[in-house]
């Protein structure tokens, strides 16, 4: 798989879905190859771009159960194959290129919301720059790479849905709540809906 079929399924490119991609497609080498269902596990620690590209490349997904995000804001991913548990855990230690002045103040300019033809124009670059430096570095430039067996999570679990009797809307039975001795989704049950 290519980037640019990364870049077709994200919308865009960037460098955390360079990071993504470099992540991934060293993953599958390590781990021999995409998952078709559940045999292959990722565990992300952020929700960058960068998972986009874990998804497409490594057929890990929220859908089928073999993507679990933990929340950490971690630039790691651990990948499990099923049934043995061997793993391999990928930090990464990538250190961006310098930036220059005009850079660092286009990118605040940016981030603060303009979208002037000058700043558009030093913020593509920049992340161009950054994506091919990306693209370029060697494994070793990029990550931490460590061998691990662990027990795999378990296989996604299907459960019947029950009906909230507040909203109508229909709940997953382990999330569902109990609110005036009647069924209820999390936000009927919380109060938020």
């Amino acid at each position: 798989m290519s980037f640019d079929d990364v870049v077709s399924f994200h919308g865009h490119a960037c460098p955390g879905l360079a990071i993504g991609y470099r992540v991934s497609d060293k993953a599958l080498r390590e781990m021999g190859g995409r998952a078709e269902d559940e045999e292959l596990v990722a565990v992300v620690e952020n929700n960058s771009c960068a998972v986009d590209a874990v998804q497409v490349m490594t057929g890990c997904t929220f859908g089928k159960g073999n993507l679990i995000f933990r929340d950490y804001g971690k630039q790691v991913y651990t990948f499990i194959r099923r049934p043995s548990g061997d793993a391999v855990r990928i930090a990464v230690n990538w250190v961006s290129p310098d930036e220059t002045d005009e850079e660092k103040e286009a990118w605040r300019k940016f981030s603060s919301g303009e979208r002037s033809d000058d700043v558009m124009r030093i913020v593509h670059a920049r992340k161009a720059r950054k994506i091919k430096a990306i693209m370029d570095a060697t494994d070793e430039e990029l990550f931490e790479i460590k061998r691990l067996r662990v027990d795999p999570p378990r296989e996604a679990r299907v459960y019947p849905s029950l009906r909230c009797e507040f909203c109508g809307e229909k709940v997953m039975e382990p999330r569902a709540r109990v609110r005036e001795g009647k069924v209820a989704c999390i936000p009927c049950a919380e109060g938020e809906a």
